[in-house]
């Protein structure tokens, strides 16, 4: 039995980098991973697919650990990065997008979109209890990546 937790989330910023330094970064997997908070492993499966596997949180006696697997494509062109949920790997399914946009060749807006689904292998009348607290691991993850990757890009306009 496990509790399946809905995450979706949705940001937008404007960073001092340039759209090449910025379509760089993003679009190179292991390089962009590596400033994501409580990862403990990156794995290469091929054909553009990686397998995340994050540290665990909670007690000892509680705890989460998710792993997922997605299908990474970057296009320079249309200023995009996109990936889609791999079935069969792990206990979550996650997908998203970034949209990166030059602004005058000073800045770049970068628009990041994540949605998916976090099945956690508890009862069903823990529910309660467990999803506030997987939304809100999820959600303080993503916005401790977006303050790394503003860092890493000068700071934000």
């Amino acid at each position: 039995m496990s509790v399946s937790v809905k995450i979706e989330l949705g940001y937008e910023f404007e960073v001092r980098a340039k759209f090449e330094e910025v379509f760089a970064v993003l679009s190179d997997v292991p390089r962009s991973v590596s400033h994501f908070p409580k990862v403990d492993r990156l794995t290469d499966l091929g054909d553009g697919v990686y397998k995340l596997e994050m540290k665990k949180v909670g007690t000892e006696q509680v705890n989460i650990q998710t792993v997922y697997a997605s299908k990474y494509v970057s296009d320079r062109n249309l200023g995009t990065v996109t990936w889609t949920p791999v079935q069969g790997v792990g206990n979550a399914l996650v997908g998203g997008s970034w949209k990166i946009t030059d602004t005058k060749g000073r800045s770049t807006n970068c628009v990041l979109n994540v949605e998916g689904t976090v099945d956690v292998p508890l009862p069903g009348l823990m529910k309660p209890v467990v999803k506030p607290v997987v939304e809100n691991e999820f959600e303080k993850a993503i916005e401790k990546y977006i303050d790394n990757l503003i860092k890493e890009f000068g700071g934000e306009v």
